[in-house]
């Protein structure tokens, strides 16, 4: 049996996402905007509540298009608000049109929110070698530092402890731990 890191149940979807995304580097604004904004709806629960919940974010949200939710107007709001099928909180909600808005400043910046984001990190992930659990940071000083500069940009819900949780997620960072067999395939 192949061996995990520390974090994943037996739940087929949760292994999946660890075996095939989790960790892996993602260059692409499309991709790197639905992970920000998951990660900042799993602020406070757990990360398979929301990769439970994925697939309806990505229809609730059209596909997490960022020029579309940035035009969310009062009446999509409230239609958001009332799908059972997302995590329903409204300072949630509001932050995601917010964040697509300054999302796309960051774009227009840069050229992308790729260079942007990948930029603290000179482009290439940065590989740690945890051996257990208690060795997984929360957040670093770098997860301080983006999320101060993202904060400063416009952007909710990116709180440091978010922030390494999606440079996990997009592989700015390498945190499969050293026993896992991810550890040396990303």
């Amino acid at each position: 049996m192949k061996q995990r890191c520390f974090w994943v149940s037996e739940d087929p979807l949760y292994i999946e996402y660890h075996d095939k995304e989790w960790g892996v580097p993602v260059y692409d604004d499309d991709s790197l905007f639905e992970f920000l904004i998951l990660e900042t709806f799993q602020a406070g629960l757990s990360w398979i509540t929301v990769l439970k919940k994925r697939e309806n974010f990505r229809e609730a949200f059209d596909s997490f298009d960022y020029k579309k939710i940035a035009k969310y107007e009062e009446d999509k709001f409230n239609e958001l608000l009332q799908n059972a099928g997302i995590i329903r909180n409204k300072l949630k909600i509001k932050a995601t049109i917010s964040n697509a808005e300054a999302f796309m400043k960051v774009q227009e910046e840069y050229g992308s929110f790729s260079k942007y984001i990948w930029g603290f990190v000179d482009g290439k992930p940065i590989k740690n070698a945890f051996e257990k659990r208690e060795d997984v940071p929360a957040t670093t000083e770098l997860s301080d530092k983006i999320s101060k500069d993202l904060k400063k940009r416009g952007f909710k819900f990116v709180g440091s402890t978010v922030i390494y949780a999606f440079m996990q997620a997009t592989g700015m960072v390498n945190d499969h731990t050293t026993d896992c067999f991810r550890y040396n395939e990303v």
